[in-house]
This record gives structure tokens, sequence and C-alpha cells, in this order.
């Protein structure tokens, strides 16, 4: 049992994750492959962005490796942890977000994470996040449920109720307040994780990073191929402003990354390529995009409602 935090373990993982997701989604595409961009950061460290743009399945992915130092915590990290303020600290994390041409393939996001920081004279302080949340533009039961089994899978091993904790926590942080709607269907969010003993907490957090793409590619494979028309594209286009508006708004990785000075490329690779944005549009009533923000988009407990499927 180990207790002081290994970084070099967790960034090869992190590195070998990237590696395999990339793989995986690209062999997905079969049309399109991810590109290569490795990065230094002035301040300290550095990163390889992987992105894949104009797919035959993928309209824009962003797959990114980080690892970044500096010799004073950013205000965003500090605010709950005033002891470690002036503190040197390093992360590192594996962040994605993937956006499909088809509209009935929806957009997912994936992120785990490893801060590490040192006070003068004291041992180092770590914690581990993350989590995984997905965003339908047209919902389907099986693809929410598949989602969730897979993520309370990844979570069983970690405790009873380590699913329902993380899976609240991701209904509460993706959340646009000033819509008062939720950005998708959740999955699991989780910040701050130490136990007290790293390698569990390791353990915990590969668990988690390795059961994204368990998730997320059936539901591509399953929708792909679907047929659509402009009414879909649109639509589609419309709801990826409400993720733009939560990430430039609140998401903490996005604030973290500037205001540690990081690669604004690699931060902002999250956004759509296209979006657009309707003036108090309000779908037709009994319509699958009424039906979105009406039944699926609600924080429900997919498993809970659908244990038998």
């Amino acid at each position: 049992m180990a207790y002081q935090p290994d970084s070099r373990a967790v960034k090869d993982y992190l590195l070998g994750l990237q590696e395999t997701i990339c793989d995986r989604l690209g062999a997905l595409d079969g049309q399109a492959t991810f590109l290569t961009d490795a990065w230094d950061r002035p301040e300290g460290g550095g990163g390889i962005s992987r992105v894949i743009t104009d797919g035959r399945v993928f309209e824009k992915g962003g797959v990114n490796f980080s690892h970044v130092t500096g010799e004073t915590m950013p205000a965003s990290a500090t605010a709950h942890r005033p002891h470690l303020a002036g503190a040197p600290w390093q992360a590192m994390g594996v962040s994605l977000v993937i956006h499909p041409h088809n509209p009935y393939v929806p957009t997912s996001h994936a992120n785990v994470r490893f801060f590490v920081a040192t006070p003068e004279g004291a041992e180092p302080v770590y914690w581990f996040g993350g989590g995984y949340d997905l965003t339908p533009y047209y919902g389907f039961d099986e693809d929410c449920v598949h989602w969730h089994r897979t993520a309370k899978g990844a979570c069983d091993p970690f405790g009873e109720d380590t699913y329902l904790r993380f899976k609240q926590w991701c209904d509460d942080y993706f959340y646009l307040k000033h819509r008062d709607e939720p950005r998708g269907i959740g999955g699991l969010f989780f910040d701050d994780h130490n136990t007290g003993d790293f390698d569990r907490d390791f353990a915990f957090m590969r668990s988690i990073g390795d059961s994204y793409i368990e998730a997320y590619e059936p539901i591509v494979r399953r929708r792909m191929d679907a047929p659509y028309g402009d009414r879909q594209r649109e639509f589609q286009l419309y709801r990826r402003g409400r993720y733009v508006e939560f990430n430039l708004v609140y998401d903490r990785g996005t604030l973290f990354g500037l205001q540690s000075g990081g690669r604004t490329e690699s931060i902002l690779m999250s956004l759509p390529p296209l979006v657009r944005w309707d003036y108090n549009r309000v779908p037709e009533p009994g319509t699958e995009e009424a039906r979105l923000t009406e039944y699926f988009l609600t924080g429900r407990d997919w498993l809970g409602e659908h244990h038998e499927q």
C-alpha cells in the first residue's frame, strides 16, 4: 500500500490512455486520423494535443494530454486550499471532447487529472479528479442506460455508494444555471479525490479513464449511420450552443488552464466547429426536439428506472 504519489506512473498511464482512445476512435471513424501537435509551455511543462477533423463520423474531436508545472498555485486551485497558496505544483491529465457529424450521435466529454502541490517543509499534497458526461441532441433510452451502467461498473469496486455520489456530483456540476437545465444526461464527476491511499486512488482514476471508451464506442456504432436531414442538423448546431456556454462560463478546467497560462489552442479545442444561437427558440410540443429537454435532460436515475433492460 503506497501513500506517496508516484507522478511518473500517473504520467505513463495518461499517455497510454490518450493513445488508446485515439486509436479506438480513429478506427471507428475510418476516414480521418488524429493529428499530433506536441507543445511546450514557457512557464514549465507542455503537452500533446491529438485532433481529428472532418472525418466520416467525427466532425471535430480533441484528446489532449498536458503536464504543466508552476512555482505558485493559481487562484482557481487554492480557493478551497488556502494553505497551498504559493506552493510549487504540477498538474497532468487527459481531457477530451468529441463532436460527431450525425445529430443522432451524442457529443461526449471525458477528463482524468492528477494534481500535486508541495508546500515548503511539508509532504506533497495530491488529489485526483475527472469523470465523463454525455450530451445527446436526440435521446435514446438504451444509450443512456448503457452509458450509466458502464459508469457504475467502473465505480463499483470502490464502494457501493461511489457511483451514486459521483453521478449526483456530475448532475450538479454540468448544469447551466442561467438556463436552468442540465448540459446532458450526466455520467460521473469527481474532484479533490484523496483517501490517503495513493495506490487505491490511482486505481480508481484508471478505472474511470479506461471505462470511457467502453461507454462511448457502442453508442457511436449504433447511431453513426442513422439518416438525418437539415432539421436535425440545425437543431444539433443550436444545442451545441449550450456546450459552448458551459465551457466558457463554468468549466473548471477551462478556467484553470487560462489562469495558469496554459496553451489557449489546447484549452479551447473542446469547442465545436459550427454552432448557432436562435433567439428564444422553443421546440414544438410533441417533437423529438421537445422530448430532449422534457424527458432526457432531467437528471433522472437511468439505472433505477431501467434496471431490467
